[in-house]
């Protein structure tokens, strides 16, 4: 089948609104005779007269006065796609956004996003969803809008990030645990009962490379999936769980919080989301929402 010429459908409407060639021609910057061919395809493609001769004027059929509403809607429609989008309106925005991000990041900074989001824009929706992997898939496929996290190799290389803040390790137990009693040495901390944190179910990691540096190595009787899960454990229980200081302060009240007897790498946490957003007025609204959030920890904490 071949392809409709779709020029046809400004013509058309001109045409229809008009109910003269000259008119239309002179409304399109045409010649009468570009004009009248124009008819005799249009005459062609839709299989009637469009126009009959009444008299000195030219008339519609009953065919064209069906089309002439929808085909003025459809080149309505079809100008507004073309235009460029207007100024957002964050009063009148009507959206749904969902976000991946882990418990600890949600806690924290959630607070302060949906507030600003409330005042702002109160017609959008903001859905957190949990992070159970860094497949990037989702962000590919438009099933979520924002993600948080480390930007690591595994990361789909066609999408947008932006650092959010720096974090490092600390460690944490509940108050009066006996680590608290002496000085915090890498022999002392690795020989307390911890509590480790592996999507993959893995005992050893990072802290345990940085651990193992100083010739010492952590009794690690239990492994969870997350640093939530982990700080709950920490309070609970007399487990040590090594987190993100700044990711996790909304998990941390009530809980000791201290340095790390070894030295422990710092790390980026990023923004991320899939560059068919990047031109979107609502989503870079939201996006510099969270990077003010997180670049002044007094709105979030």
């Amino acid at each position: 089948m071949q392809t409709p010429d779709l020029n046809l459908l400004v013509t058309l409407d001109v045409l229809l609104a008009e109910g003269s060639v000259t008119r239309a021609a002179s409304r399109l910057r045409l010649s009468p005779s570009a004009m009248s061919r124009a008819l005799a395809r249009l005459r062609e493609v839709t299989g009637d007269p469009l126009l009959v001769r009444a008299g000195r004027s030219l008339v519609p059929t009953p065919r064209a006065v069906e089309l002439r509403d929808r085909v003025a809607q459809l080149v309505q429609d079809a100008r507004a796609v073309l235009r460029p989008v207007e100024g957002l309106n964050l009063g009148r925005l009507q959206r749904v956004f969902t976000l991946r991000a882990s418990e600890g990041f949600v806690e924290t900074f959630g607070p302060a996003l949906i507030s600003r989001v409330a005042v702002e824009a109160p017609g959008v929706q903001l859905r957190f969803v949990q992070k159970p992997d860094k497949d990037s898939k989702p962000l590919r496929d438009g099933l979520i809008d924002l993600e948080t996290g480390v930007v690591e190799g595994d990361t789909g290389p066609e999408l947008r990030t932006q650092v959010l803040f720096r974090d490092r390790y600390i460690g944490v137990a509940r108050p009066g645990h006996e680590l608290m009693k002496g000085p915090m040495t890498p022999k002392r901390y690795a020989a307390a009962a911890h509590v480790a944190v592996s999507r993959d179910a893995l005992a050893k990691g990072l802290i345990d490379d940085a651990l193992a540096q100083t010739g010492a190595n952590r009794e690690v009787t239990t492994v969870v999936g997350g640093f939530a899960t982990a700080i709950a454990l920490a309070r609970s229980t007399g487990l040590v769980a090594t987190v993100p200081e700044r990711h996790t302060a909304g998990l941390r009240d009530g809980l000791v919080s201290f340095e790390l007897p070894m030295p422990v790498a710092a790390f980026s946490v990023s923004l991320l989301w899939h560059p068919r957003m990047d031109a979107d007025p609502a989503h870079r609204w939201l996006r510099a929402s969270v990077r003010d959030i997180c670049a002044n920890p007094a709105d979030s904490l």
